[in-house]
């Protein structure tokens, strides 16, 4: 028996899962990295450790579209099991082997859980109420990196906030359980489920994500490196998220106009977004600009290209599955071995080129899809 959904009780404990969940994803983006750098890391190894989280979330709708089914007892199972991992990260992040093991742990882990929530809360709410909600993992991550922008002064300080974070997101995502309206049945291996008939969007997806690499990855190593302070850098990061959230709160009527075309917008936002970087690095006005594009080039970018994934497939968790772990799966993980390898004065310039690619293998899509109409 399915249970009806209640705004009055689901949207505070969706609203405070994404509070919390991204949260810990601003400690784990922003802060993490140097961290690493300042317990004696390389680049190039922080950039494969950034890569061995997303590589699990890129192979893991692989072996769920085959094996298993994205049930509620699975779903609880990932929180426990990210709660886990964020505990070895203590014991083990001065080994580079150990830790890259735990990051893989915790890529599996967060891999599962966001595709499951955001399913239910597409499901559940219209598209200008999705914004309105999902606003509160915006406001989490603003919030941890003002407070650790201002208060972090020993390494393993981040690691405990990372800790808390990933623990109140198991507590607020296992009261989310009851609002699954989905009846769920063994795992089938599902042939109807096609990536190849829509491949250019595909490449897009991780394109885009690949440029990306840099930003999520050495922003904050990027702007210290040029002489801007870290409390400022974290103000740089709070600013492009208040933008974020502003997007999200007015965005619903854009999304009722053609997603493909709003996709191709932000794309080319976020092109013309690297190459302020490239061009102007050491410069807080224009490094401020270039964040204010982030209302678009994430807010805008990732709204209207999950809701077209839920309109183009029947297999909702499945598609999710496979958004998330195509675009920041593998385009996360290849975007932060890349990220460390050129990392230097050129790697946004790199990465406003492989977002332009990300444009044009779009026009294709939207072209192929025009013509089977």
């Amino acid at each position: 028996m399915k249970l009806k959904v209640r705004p009055e009780f689901f949207s505070p404990i969706l609203g405070a899962f994404y509070f919390f969940y991204f949260a810990l994803v601003g400690v784990y983006v922003i802060f993490m990295p140097k961290v690493l750098l300042e317990l004696g890391y390389s680049t190039i190894e922080v950039g494969v450790i950034y890569a061995a989280a997303p590589f699990m979330r890129f192979l893991l709708p692989f072996i769920f579209r085959h094996y298993i089914a994205l049930t509620p007892k699975v779903y609880i199972l990932s929180l426990v099991l990210a709660v886990i991992s964020t505990l070895l990260f203590l014991g083990t992040v001065k080994s580079f082997g150990l830790y890259l093991v735990a990051n893989l742990l915790f890529g599996a882990a967060v891999g599962i859980s966001l595709p499951y929530v955001e399913t239910i809360a597409l499901a559940s709410l219209t598209k200008t109420s999705y914004g309105k909600i999902r606003l509160w993992g915006s406001l989490g991550f603003m919030g941890i990196a003002l407070w650790l922008g201002k208060v972090l002064e020993v390494p393993y300080e981040a690691l405990y906030y990372l800790n808390a974070a990933t623990f109140l997101s198991l507590v607020f995502g296992t009261l989310l359980v009851r609002y699954d309206t989905t009846v769920h049945s063994a795992a089938q291996d599902d042939s109807a489920f096609s990536l190849s008939k829509y491949w250019a969007f595909w490449v897009s997806v991780f394109l885009m994500q690949v440029g990306f690499g840099g930003f999520y990855n050495f922003f904050t190593i990027y702007e210290t490196s040029h002489g801007i302070s870290l409390e400022m850098t974290s103000w740089m990061w709070s600013f492009g998220v208040v933008c974020e959230i502003v997007m999200l709160y007015f965005q619903g009527p854009l999304l009722q106009r053609n997603l493909l075309n709003i996709l191709q917008f932000a794309i080319l936002v976020t092109v013309i977004r690297w190459m302020i970087l490239y061009l102007f690095p050491g410069s807080v006005p224009w490094t401020f600009a270039s964040q204010s594009l982030h209302a678009v080039s994430f807010a805008l970018y990732h709204t209207a290209s999950i809701t077209y994934v839920f309109s183009l497939y029947s297999q909702k968790k499945l598609a999710q599955q496979f958004f998330l772990g195509i675009a920041f799966g593998l385009g996360g993980s290849v975007g932060a071995i890349l990220s460390g390898q050129i990392y230097g004065k050129n790697m946004f310039l790199v990465e406003a080129c492989i977002t332009f690619m990300a444009f044009a293998v779009l026009l294709v899509h939207q072209k192929r899809k025009e013509a089977a109409a």
